[in-house]
C-alpha cells in the first residue's frame, strides 16, 4: 500500500467517522471530548481549546478535502458553541465550561483563544461568514495584546527568574499562516519574522541544535528545571511549521536548518532501550521534574511523522528517511488501534497502553486527523515525484 492511502484512508474511513459518531453534544452544540476505548462518553466537561480544535479541523476538511455538508455542519457546532459560550466579557476564552457552556476554568491563558481564532478563520472561509471573519481578527488581536503577560493576573511565577516560553511563539508561527488572509501584509510579515527569529535563533540552541523550553529574554540559559526542560515533540512541531514558512518565503536555508533540526531532536530524544521518543528530558542529564517524562505520547510521535514527511518531500535526505521509517513503525505498531479506531494516546515507556482513552483533557480531534492529513498530502508530492522520475528513467533507456 502506498504511504499515501494509507494516510488518506486511516483519516477518511477511521479517525474522522470515530469523531463523528462519538463526539457531538447534539443537545448543547460543541463536541465531547472525553472518550474511553470504544467512544463512549466518561466525562461532559467541555475543554475550549479542544472545541476550537474540532472545529478548526471540521471546517479544514471542508475547504480542503470535500465540500461535505455533514463536516461543515460540524464545524458549526463548535463555532456556535465557541461564541455563544466559550469566552468572557473581554472576549478571552475559557479553559473549560460544563456541557450546556457555564464557565468551569477562566481563561488563565491564551492558548484557548490561538485555536478559537484558527477555527473562526478556518469556518469563515468555508462559509464567508463576515461575523465570524470579525471574530477571528479580533481575537488574533487580543492574542497580540496579551502576548507578553500570556496567563496574566493568573500568572504563578514572581520573575524573579525571567524565563520566557517556546510555547507561544511557535504556536504563533503557525497562527499567522492559518490567519494570513485576514490581516494586512504588514502585520503577517511582522510576526512571522518575529516568530521565526525566537524559534530559530532564540529557543533553538545554536552549539548543541536542541530546543529549550524556556530561555532567559537576552536569550541565554539558565540551570534550573525549567531552564533545561526539552520537549521534542515541540521542537519537531515547530520545524514543520518553519519548513512551511521557509517555502512561503523560498528560503531554502531554513528548510535545510529545520531538517538538520528535526534530526538532531530525534537522535537525542530516541529511547534506545525501548524504542520511542521521550516526552521530556533534561539537557544535563538530570532527573526531569515532570513526572511522565518518560512516557510515550501521541502527538509527539505523529508531529515526528508530518515532520520528517515534509523533510523528506522537500529534501530527499536519505538520513531523513531512515528515521521516518523507524518512526513509522513504532508508531502505527503502538498507537493505532485497528479494533476499535482512532489512536491511543499514552503510553508507558516500554510501549504499552497506559491511558485506553481516546481523548480527554489534553487529547481531542486534532493531532492525529490533522497529522493524517498532512503527511497523505506530502506522501501524494513524494510519490507523484517518484513516478515521474520512473516514467523519466524508462523514456531514457
Amino acid at each position: 500500500m502506498k504511504y499515501s492511502k494509507l494516510y488518506r484512508e486511516t483519516l477518511l474511513l477511521d479517525v474522522i467517522p470515530f469523531w463523528e459518531h462519538h463526539s457531538l453534544d447534539h443537545k448543547n452544540g460543541g463536541y465531547f471530548t472525553c472518550l474511553d476505548e470504544k467512544g463512549n462518553v466518561f466525562d461532559t466537561e467541555k475543554f475550549i481549546w479542544l472545541q476550537g480544535r474540532q472545529a478548526w479541523m471540521f471546517s479544514k476538511l471542508y475547504n480542503k478535502v470535500e465540500k461535505n455538508p455533514k463536516w461543515l455542519s460540524i464545524a458549526k457546532s463548535g463555532i456556535e458553541f465557541l461564541k455563544k459560550q466559550g469566552m468572557d466579557q473581554e472576549g478571552n476564552f475559557y479553559f473549560s465550561t460544563t456541557a450546556e457552556g457555564k464557565p468551569l476554568v477562566k481563561a488563565y491563558n491564551i492558548f484557548s483563544d490561538c485555536f478559537a481564532a484558527m477555527a473562526f478563520s478556518q469556518y469563515a472561509k468555508a462559509t464567508g461568514d463576515e461575523e465570524i471573519r470579525m471574530l477571528a481578527q479580533k481575537t488574533f488581536y487580543n492574542i497580540l495584546k496579551r502576548e507578553q503577560q500570556p496567563k496574566g493576573i493568573f500568572e504563578k511565577s514572581t520573575n524573579v527568574i525571567p524565563l520566557k516560553g517556546f510555547s507561544l511563539p511557535m504556536i504563533m508561527s503557525n497562527l499567522v499562516l492559518e490567519l494570513e488572509d485576514l490581516l494586512s501584509s504588514e502585520e503577517v510579515e511582522k510576526t512571522i519574522n518575529n516568530s521565526v527569529n525566537l524559534v530559530m535563533n532564540v529557543f533553538l540552541d545554536q552549539i548543541t541544535g536542541l530546543i529549550y523550553e524556556y530561555k532567559l529574554p537576552d536569550g541565554s540559559k539558565h540551570d534550573s528545571f525549567n531552564g533545561r526542560l526539552l520537549n521534542p515533540g515541540h521542537g519537531i512541531e515547530a520545524m514543520w511549521f518553519m519548513m512551511d514558512i521557509a517555502l512561503r518565503k523560498n528560503d531554502t536555508m531554513l528548510i535545510e536548518k529545520a531538517v538538520q533540526t528535526i534530526l538532531t531532536i530525534l537522535k537525542y530524544s530516541w529511547d534506545e532501550k525501548y524504542g520511542g521518543i521521550f516526552y521530556y528530558m533534561d539537557s544535563k542529564g538530570h532527573p526531569p521534574q515532570q513526572l511522565e517524562w518518560d512516557q510515550k505520547l501521541w502527538w509527539v510521535h505523529l508531529e515526528a511523522l508530518v515532520a520528517l514527511s515534509k523533510a523528506y518531500e522537500l529534501t530527499a535526505n536519505k538520513e531523513v528517511w531512515k528515521w521516518y521509517l523507524k518512526i513509522h513503525d513504532y508508531s502505527w505498531s503502538h498507537f493505532s488501534d485497528p479494533v476499535n479506531g482512532e489512536w491511543h494516546g499514552y503510553l508507558n515507556r516500554q510501549g504499552e497502553v497506559l491511558l485506553n482513552l481516546k481523548g480527554g483533557k489534553w487529547k481531542g480531534c486534532f493531532h492525529v486527523p490533522r497529522a493524517m492529513y498532512q503527511c497523505w498530502q506530502s506522501f501524494e508530492n513524494i510519490e507523484a515525484a517518484s513516478d515521474l522520475e520512473i516514467k523519466n528513467q524508462i523514456k531514457k533507456n
